[in-house]
């Protein structure tokens, strides 16, 4: 008996949370193996979109690696105070990425190289960097409420921009991008998301309340960039969803589009209040 659709989504989305949360929660190896994975398959839907729709030929296999190597190297780093030697693999993969292109005899060679280092900067720096926010809370330690925070602020935002948009919605956002998007949706998923900031607060005092609420403001709105950002991409090659590896939900890169803009914020967020 084939289940309807909204049970399908219900149940693969909280599969989906169930493993993240999981992977956040129980230790640093955890997260380790969690996150990893999910840069993993990030990059292959979108060296998939590169060498489908826009018919760019990438090393699809060397260039998932060369994220893993980033992301690995990341969390080797954080773990043991500061080893360079952590990033070693993922240079070797920079290096050989641009002499491969010597032997490959592409018609476009430097196409393909600006499709594989986008990949890259776009995808695996972000999600490497997600290692220095898990070490930030307690310098030298592991915990995951920076993380979380983001994905709950960007969770809450997305819920309560849909539902003020399908309400509200008058006032189209971006519509040369994302035509559905609305500023009343942005302003009251915003606002929720915000709000929800100060139960971070109150649990996690290591922050301020202002400085929480910061933290959500950032997130907000650079993850709305990033979802515009990765519709933009989608556009461009005319496809609906990055990938089918989530029943009812499109591909994994969909569901860390928002994400994706917003871990660098953070990141830089965190720099400057720490000064």
């Amino acid at each position: 008996m084939k289940l309807p659709n909204i049970v399908v989504r219900f149940l693969a989305g909280a599969v989906f949370i169930s493993l993240l949360l999981g992977g956040m929660l129980i230790n640093e190896y955890s997260f380790l193996i969690v996150f990893s994975l999910i840069t993993v398959l990030c990059l292959y839907e979108f060296y998939g979109l590169v060498e489908k729709d826009a018919k760019v030929p990438v090393i699809r296999t060397w260039n998932i690696l060369g994220g893993f190597f980033l992301f690995v190297g990341g969390f080797y780093y954080c773990v043991y105070s500061s080893t360079a030697i952590a990033f070693i693999p993922y240079i070797i993969y920079l290096i050989t990425l641009f002499i491969s292109e010597l032997y490959l005899k592409r018609s476009n060679p430097i196409q393909s190289l600006a499709y594989s280092l986008l990949g890259q900067l776009y995808i695996a720096a972000p999600m490497a960097l997600t290692n220095y926010l898990v070490f930030a809370y307690q310098p030298g330690s592991y915990h995951y409420v920076y993380i979380l925070a983001l994905l709950v602020f960007i969770w809450v935002n997305d819920t309560f921009a849909y539902l003020t948009g399908m309400a509200f919605g008058k006032h189209r956002l971006f519509e040369r991008i994302s035509p559905k998007k609305s500023w009343e949706g942005f302003i009251g998923g915003a606002i929720v998301s915000i709000c929800s900031s100060l139960i971070f607060a109150y649990f996690f005092p290591n922050l301020s309340t202002i400085a929480w609420l910061g933290f959500a403001a950032v997130t907000v709105v650079c993850g709305t960039w990033g979802d515009l950002f990765e519709s933009l991409i989608k556009r461009t090659l005319g496809v609906k969803d990055s990938g089918t590896m989530i029943p009812g939900h499109g591909g994994i890169l969909d569901r860390f589009d928002s994400t994706i803009l917003a871990i660098p914020s953070i990141f830089v967020y965190l720099i400057i209040i720490s000064i």
